[in-house]
């Protein structure tokens, strides 16, 4: 019943981005993030506490105010996701450097060894992946297993293949991503949230240890595709500029041990990601708990 009521309510929310002007869906986005942020006071502290502890120089004062401004973006975030659902949301339109992007990725999509995107829930990370299965970089997609199945079948999954792209739950990823590797297709990874399990390491990340996976770099290793970490930020509501780093060829030859190679090709991949981060931290998901 709750999964069946859940659903319902999520379809009620889809048809209203269908119905409500723009400007209004953004409001109301909006009254609900910042429901959220004072409201659930144990992730407002826990997002204030992240930013204290990644930007000790910064006042409490600093660390408040973009801490709603967080949320904030997170609301646009949400507002987009509406829209793109409901196809009122041009994708190439929100791109400011889109011919440049489309070259690029045009570039990436010509290797013969496959091209292993690494990004972070940044931004309007869901734009990022429509973006790229539509101009010449369709990938496998790993996420995590919604708790509602009804919405995760009906609604999540279709939205995340609509143009080419591969959703993966994240307990069947590792030997999926294998396979298209092998078979020199891409696959696509957000690697900025704390890992389970034994197949991870804790590099630094924002000059704390942070558990991150090791199966980014295991792959490289075993198949040697190109990393591509790749990034979109908000400019203004509705503008984003992409970016498509230089790819990450590092493979750590001067090593010899496996598992230190291992961790620092994956501390190199950290690096990337705060690299991303940086260009706007409001744009990072501080909310979760990275560092636990």
């Amino acid at each position: 019943m709750r999964e069946k009521i859940e659903y319902l309510l999520v379809k009620m929310l889809l048809f209203l981005a269908k119905v409500l002007p723009k400007s209004f869906l953004y409001v109301l986005t909006k009254m609900l993030a910042f429901s959220f942020y004072f409201l659930l006071k144990p992730r407002r502290k826990l997002t204030i506490k992240n930013l204290q502890n990644a930007f000790p120089d910064r006042s409490e004062a600093e660390i408040i105010k973009l801490s709603k401004e967080i949320y904030s973006g997170l609301s646009e975030t949400l507002c987009e996701i509406l829209l793109m659902f409901a196809d009122r949301f041009d994708i190439d339109a929100a791109i400011i450097n889109r011919d440049e992007a489309i070259g690029q990725l045009a570039q990436l999509a010509k290797s013969d060894k496959g091209v292993m995107v690494i990004t972070a829930h940044y931004s309007n990370w869901e734009l990022a992946a429509h973006f790229l299965a539509k101009h010449n970089l369709p990938m496998l997609a790993i996420g995590r297993r919604g708790t509602n199945t009804l919405i995760d079948k009906n609604l999540t999954i279709p939205f995340r293949n609509r143009y080419g792209n591969r959703a993966v739950y994240k307990d069947k990823a590792m030997i999926a991503m294998a396979k298209a590797l092998k078979a020199k297709e891409n696959v696509g990874m957000l690697i900025d949230q704390k890992t389970g399990g034994s197949h991870n390491v804790r590099v630094d990340f924002f000059g704390h240890g942070a558990r991150t996976t090791l199966s980014a770099a295991a792959l490289k290793l075993k198949f040697d595709p190109i990393v591509a970490p790749i990034s979109i930020v908000r400019q203004s509501r509705g503008k984003y500029m992409l970016y498509v780093d230089a790819p990450i060829e590092y493979r750590a030859d001067e090593i010899t041990d496996e598992k230190e190679k291992l961790k620092v090709i994956t501390q190199r991949y950290n690096q990337a990601l705060e690299k991303m981060i940086r260009r706007d931290i409001s744009q990072w998901f501080w909310m979760h708990d990275r560092w636990k």
